[in-house]
């Protein structure tokens, strides 16, 4: 196949949730999609090799800040959903209302489509359980969280896919890209997109390095979906000023104890927590398995604690953090912790050690910072209208940077959401568009 000289009604650029979502969607209705990955698409055996290749390669998909604070982003088929621990969080449709965008129904959609629902009595674990009874003991409403799970699926011997789930337990936007494949769309993985191509003020196509050559490919609906960091970078390539400056990118830490009665069972991490909204941060609880159990010991020196994993109980604090910083040229981050914000973790730790204190833990620390869900670098209403188009025509963007306020959650079902909504639109206006043509005859 000779990607140049193929038509497509749409390119998608990434196939993380939002794009992987339009690419279902428009695919769905016979559309002809080509989606660009930059990463490969591996099978995923569960491996922590694999985790290592497509989420912990510096500079690449593991990008520290001047001040060390560490964020990772999944290079990879599905991106950064495939490594994500499952856990669905609210859409915050107030904020977006306020911008020109209802959600509502794509809402309705996605939650009877997914496999959203709090875990099931016998898959909570006894350290997420242990946290849950102690943080309902002193008061917080500590509750199971949704989780992205085919939980039908889950037997007691299957592991939790923190290093990508080879049993499709755990929800990814990879399987809506091969859902999207079996409806006839194109998937060229290891294909990094430089820039748009703009002709008369309308995007045409891209283009993109493969196999160490410059390609082109076009189509009259080019759709940017390559997430916070690798969006802005795309587009400042294309033309763009202003993009990837001001970002959000929720920092968190962690709460560690270990306990003497108790050992970790195969623990599913964020089942149940408590979101402090008037104070800015979440709390839940956070197994880890022992290759990144070690990494979080190591940070902040604790080497003893690296061998403790079975005994471990963590809690995580994710703060939602004030707008700053700015992505480079290169697609590395620059964003310094502001006080407000460290403030913010340093009481969900008091708050998180009262309750790790309750459930009987010793030898209480707190992990390094670090950061999650970079959003915000191409806002709706300063960059983006309400239907998610730039300034040139037919140039879309729709993943984590299109969020224009940070509210601190995880925000896979919100670009699910989105996802669907663009789609709806560009089915809406393609539609126009050939009624239009068949009229001029």
């Amino acid at each position: 196949m000779n990607i140049e000289q193929e038509h497509y009604d749409a390119i998608i650029v990434g196939s993380g949730p939002g794009g992987a979502t339009v690419a279902k969607e428009l695919s769905k209705k016979k559309k002809r999609v080509l989606i660009l990955e930059w990463g490969p698409n591996p099978k995923l055996k569960g491996k922590f090799y694999q985790y290592l290749l497509y989420q912990l390669i510096p500079f690449k998909s593991l990008l520290l800040t001047n001040k060390f604070l560490g964020m990772v982003r999944g290079i990879i088929t599905g991106g950064s959903s495939l490594f994500y621990y499952g856990t669905c969080f609210p859409v915050p449709v107030d904020m977006l209302n306020k911008y020109g965008i209802d959600v509502r129904k794509e809402l309705d959609e996605a939650r009877k489509e997914l496999p959203v629902a709090p875990l099931k009595d016998e898959m909570m674990t006894p350290m997420a359980t242990r946290i849950m009874e102690s943080a309902q003991a002193l008061g917080y409403n500590w509750q199971k969280l949704d989780k992205f799970m085919y939980q039908d699926r889950w037997t007691p011997d299957k592991k939790f896919g923190y290093y990508g789930d080879p049993h499709d337990i755990k929800w990814s936007a990879k399987m809506y890209v091969e859902e999207a494949i079996g409806n006839g769309a194109v998937l060229l993985n290891k294909a990094r997109v430089k820039k748009v191509i703009i002709e008369n003020n309308t995007a045409t196509g891209v283009e993109f390095k493969h196999n160490g050559k410059t390609l082109r490919a076009y189509a009259p609906t080019v759709i940017v979906s390559a997430g916070g960091i690798g969006t802005p970078v795309v587009l400042r390539n294309s033309g763009f000023t202003g993009v990837g400056e001001d970002y959000f990118f929720d920092p968190l830490i962690s709460v560690c104890g270990t306990v003497k009665d108790l050992r970790a069972g195969n623990e599913i991490p964020m089942s149940a927590g408590v979101h402090m909204a008037d104070e800015g941060y979440m709390m839940t609880d956070m197994s880890l398995p022992p290759a990144i159990q070690a990494i979080f010991s190591a940070q902040v020196f604790r080497f003893r604690h690296i061998f403790t994993q079975k005994k471990t109980l963590r809690i995580m604090i994710k703060a939602r953090d004030t707008l700053g910083g700015r992505i480079t040229k290169s697609g590395q981050v620059r964003k310094k912790l502001a006080e407000v914000d460290r403030q913010k973790l340093l009481k969900g730790y008091r708050r998180a050690k009262e309750i790790l204190e309750k459930a009987g833990a010793k030898g209480i620390f707190k992990t390094w910072y670090l950061a999650a869900h970079p959003g915000g670098t191409v806002k709706i209403g300063e960059f983006l209208d309400s239907d998610l188009m730039t300034r040139y025509s037919n140039l879309y963007v729709c993943d984590c940077s299109v969020i224009p306020e940070p509210w601190g959650l995880p925000p896979t079902l919100t670009l699910v959401c989105l996802g669907k909504r663009l789609a709806k639109h560009l089915l809406k206006e393609q539609g126009a568009e050939r009624k239009l043509e068949a009229a001029m005859v």
